[in-house]
């Protein structure tokens, strides 16, 4: 029976190259673009939560609900918990793309006639902030995306 040598793990092909992942994602993550899109994100997301009380349509209830719900998610998505392994998380900014478009087309969609002139401008508004935000952030995970190496069945 023939033995043969063992590598060290710290050698393997997976761990170096998963170890250059997190490095190329550890550096978007701190880059003044990346933090400053995070914490435009978590004001967003926390202005949109509170929009009724703040631009006073908080009488629509449905609206009100649908504000505080989807401003507490998009901040929770947005927020630098989530963020900091980008080359996985790039998909929970596309879901916060979504809901930035929810944003807008909301005061139309919710139960109720809640489309009255504040309410329309106040969730476009915040809508288009959003989602450009939520697009920045989609674009920074892009890179790190491309360096992972996206390896097609055939070189497997």
């Amino acid at each position: 029976m023939t033995t043969q040598p063992r590598s060290d793990m710290a050698t393997h092909p997976d761990i170096i190259a998963m170890r250059n992942r997190h490095e190329t994602a550890e550096r978007v993550a701190t880059t003044p673009r990346a933090q400053a899109v995070e914490a435009m994100a978590l004001i967003t997301g926390l202005y949109l939560a509170a929009s009724p009380w703040i631009a006073g349509f908080n009488e629509f209830s449905t609206l009100t609900v649908n504000n505080l719900i989807v401003g507490i998610a998009y901040a929770v998505i947005m927020s630098g918990g989530f963020g900091r392994a980008y080359e996985r998380s790039h998909s929970m900014a596309w879901a916060a793309c979504a809901l930035s478009v929810w944003t807008i087309f909301a005061p139309w969609v919710v139960a109720g006639d809640v489309s009255t002139t504040r309410t329309i401008v106040n969730n476009v508004i915040v809508g288009v902030i959003a989602l450009m935000l939520a697009l920045m952030a989609a674009a920074a995970a892009r890179p790190v995306d491309q360096s992972s190496g996206d390896r097609s069945p055939s070189q497997r």
